[in-house]
């Protein structure tokens, strides 16, 4: 994909394997804070990577000290015809991160890394991804996980109600220990992004789908969440994010509820503690927003404000049947 040149200095050569020292994809990576960030930014350069190569290598086997100007301005115009900006922009994040590691490491010089590294971020806005879930969709999950007697529909009853009672990530629920939960005190402390926690607190309701957990759990020290085989034995180790997905959309097949993700879970709980008033400064903190513009992004009153406010106009349109049935009447 990269523009034609004459000079044979900035034709990419593939290298041979570094070691992950001097491996500039391995050293960006690194020193991300979260495993999530880590694999998502992982992705994303091998994405990268794959497509300059034409598909023949990954983060870690591209010679990225060997990136020039023109090329990550071809990379900047493949992400805007091909992804929407946010996308773009976390792709352009991790390439300006890994060519500051490649020049770091001395794998190009300053002027080249400052010259390739002038890609400007991409411009634009999108309705945000996901979904809301009402009440009596969420009231639908949970049924399903009462009304399953087994040790897997209690501990889905607990999970799905704190993921959307606090607004945990998935990341962060299956993180959750014993130690963090104070069952006297109703509150739960989270490991959010960058190693920030924060404190959540829980509401009765979701206090005695806790207890209850714990009950079937027991209290011994160890993860909050574990897994459940078949037999109905819980296992000593940690549940897996993909475990979290996979069981919420058995959770939906279930009641019925039309697919969602985790993170709509989450989305939930931010909007609706907005449309019920809170201040939005406090549900960042809540939530574990850095920054209350994520946290506004959420936001659904505007977009019901515009709802509103279209339903005040008339359109006089009847319909072509009840045209054609009035014209032949007369």
């Amino acid at each position: 994909m990269f523009p034609p040149s004459d000079d044979p200095s900035q034709a990419l050569t593939l290298p041979d394997r570094t070691l992950l020292d001097q491996n500039p994809a391995a050293v960006y990576l690194a020193g991300l804070n979260s495993k999530a960030g880590r694999r998502t930014m992982r992705q994303v350069l091998d994405l990268i990577a794959r497509t300059l190569s034409n598909g023949q290598l990954d983060a870690f086997n591209f010679p990225w000290g060997q990136l020039r100007y023109q090329h990550t301005q071809a990379v900047r115009t493949w992400l805007v015809e091909t992804y929407k900006p946010a996308t773009a922009n976390k792709a352009l994040c991790a390439l300006r991160g890994v060519l500051k590691q490649a020049w770091m490491l001395g794998h190009m010089t300053a002027e080249d890394y400052h010259k390739a590294r002038e890609v400007k971020s991409v411009r634009g806005q999108t309705v945000p991804a996901g979904r809301e879930l009402s009440r009596e969709e969420i009231g639908a999950l949970l049924s399903v996980c009462e009304n399953d007697p087994s040790p897997a529909g209690v501990r889905d009853a607990a999970l799905l109600a704190l993921l959307y009672g606090a607004g945990l990530r998935r990341a962060e629920v299956v993180e959750l220990d014993l130690d963090d939960y104070d069952p006297q005190a109703g509150q739960i402390v989270i490991k959010g992004k960058g190693r920030k926690e924060r404190m959540a607190y829980l509401i009765d309701s979701l206090s005695r789908a806790m207890k209850d957990w714990l009950e079937v759990r027991g209290l011994e020290p160890g993860p909050l969440f574990l897994p459940i085989r078949k037999d109905g034995d819980l296992e000593s180790r940690r549940m897996t994010t993909q475990a979290v997905y996979n069981l919420l959309r058995k959770r939906a097949a279930q009641a019925g509820v039309r697919d969602f993700s985790p993170h709509d879970l989450r989305r939930t709980f931010v909007s609706d503690l907005l449309e019920a008033g809170a201040d939005i400064a406090i549900v960042a903190k809540m939530a574990g927003h850095a920054n209350v513009q994520t946290t506004a992004r959420y936001d659904r009153r505007p977009e019901e404000a515009k709802r509103r406010a279209a339903n005040l106009l008339n359109v006089p349109y009847r319909g072509i049947r009840n045209t054609a049935a009035g014209d032949s009447e007369k």
